[in-house]
């Protein structure tokens, strides 16, 4: 009999302690880079023994460091200050008292979104090895065999870091694509997966893009892609993961481009592993187009569908978890599915929509229910 594995999209909730070292570093204040690293380490192996507890099996630090999934490269690349234009979701736009009422109760994260405004590189994988060994720490410590660390993918950086240097947003993700190649690149070879998070590819349609036609939005997703694979062109795709999704907030989402639009273009990524969301209320029926597509999902891509939702504090019931895993089971058969998260519960340092013990009790529940099929 095939088990099904566990793991989840990445970021998890930070410690409060975490949480003031990050934000005194956001801030320019001035903090012990000691005790920040020390934090950061204890904070980590408490994490990967968490996530072990609940019975997740591939495993990751948390992004505990990083102020989030992507804006985290403008500590660690050249070429970007100031500050970015902010652009609500346009579905939030369609519900203007929703909108407001997330602003006055502090639903949406505050936190530097500068733009890019010189020449992209690297300022040195220093911070990244800091991440690998807290990481291969914790693993070995807690005696947890395979993990992996995020990245941001071009894309995704230049949906939130915006471009005031580069002639064409081509050539910025060209530049973003060549800068970031030594990040995965160093990832593999420290022996853990690597995964791309790509919200561009959907969330950037009723962000970003929103005049113009979904047709226009796919050839800049197909864009994104080719700058994503010409950085990953030397590593070897089984090592890779990418994660799409539609924004990791709570709201009406009447305006997510549909996954039936987006599946050429995600089945395109070099990656061997693909998370997406199936079990919030907007695209918990998409399912579907991995059935009915199933003759286009080539051989060697294994399906990590989410079958828990990470913004609300609902926590699912293993047997609907089996439910949904069964599903792709039956699409794919049991050796190239995975169950997963819809997105992460930490994607911004300091704000999540789910208590942090509740996560823990979500990822159980993921355990519980992928120990159902058969």
């Amino acid at each position: 009999m095939t088990q099904i594995l566990t793991t989840h999209v990445g970021s998890l909730p930070r410690s409060q302690d975490v949480v003031d070292f990050i934000f005194a570093r956001e801030r320019g204040d001035a903090f012990d880079q000691a005790a920040f690293d020390n934090c950061m380490t204890a904070a980590v192996s408490e994490t990967v023994q968490k996530q072990k507890d609940a019975g997740v099996q591939i495993v990751s630090d948390g992004e505990t460091s990083k102020i989030s999934y992507a804006t985290y490269v403008k500590d660690r690349y050249t070429g970007f200050d100031g500050d970015s234009p902010r652009n609500a979701p346009a579905d939030l736009k369609k519900f203007p008292t929703f909108l407001k009422r997330l602003a006055a109760d502090g639903g949406t994260p505050k936190y530097a979104r500068p733009m890019c405004v010189g020449e992209v590189t690297s300022k040195g994988q220093g911070e990244l090895q800091k991440d690998i060994a807290n990481l291969k720490r914790a693993m070995a410590e807690h005696g947890v065999s395979r993990g992996f660390m995020n990245a941001a993918s071009p894309g995704v950086i230049s949906l939130f870091l915006q471009n005031d240097h580069y002639p064409t947003r081509d050539a910025y993700l060209a530049a973003l694509a060549d800068a970031m190649k030594e990040e995965y690149e160093t990832i593999v070879a420290s022996g853990l997966d690597l995964q791309l998070d790509c919200p561009d590819l959907a969330l950037s349609r009723h962000m970003l893009f929103n005049d113009l036609s979904d047709d226009e939005f796919l050839k800049i997703a197909a864009s994104h892609i080719e700058a994503l694979n010409h950085a990953l062109q030397d590593v070897p795709e089984e090592k890779i993961r990418i994660h799409i999704c539609w924004g990791n907030y709570e709201g009406p989402h009447v305006c997510d481009i549909p996954m039936a639009k987006m599946f050429d273009t995600l089945m395109r990524a070099k990656a061997r592993y693909v998370l997406f969301e199936t079990s919030n209320p907007r695209h918990g029926h998409e399912w579907a187009v991995f059935r009915d597509r199933k003759s286009d999902i080539p051989d060697d891509k294994v399906l990590v569908p989410g079958v828990v939702d990470t913004t609300t504090n609902f926590v699912e019931h293993p047997a609907l978890v089996a439910e949904r895993l069964e599903r792709f089971v039956n699409i794919v058969g049991a050796d190239r599915v995975i169950a997963g998260s819809d997105c992460g519960f930490g994607t911004f340092a300091g704000f999540g929509a789910v208590d942090p013990d509740i996560a823990y009790a979500k990822l159980s529940a993921l355990a519980e229910g992928a120990a159902l099929v058969r």
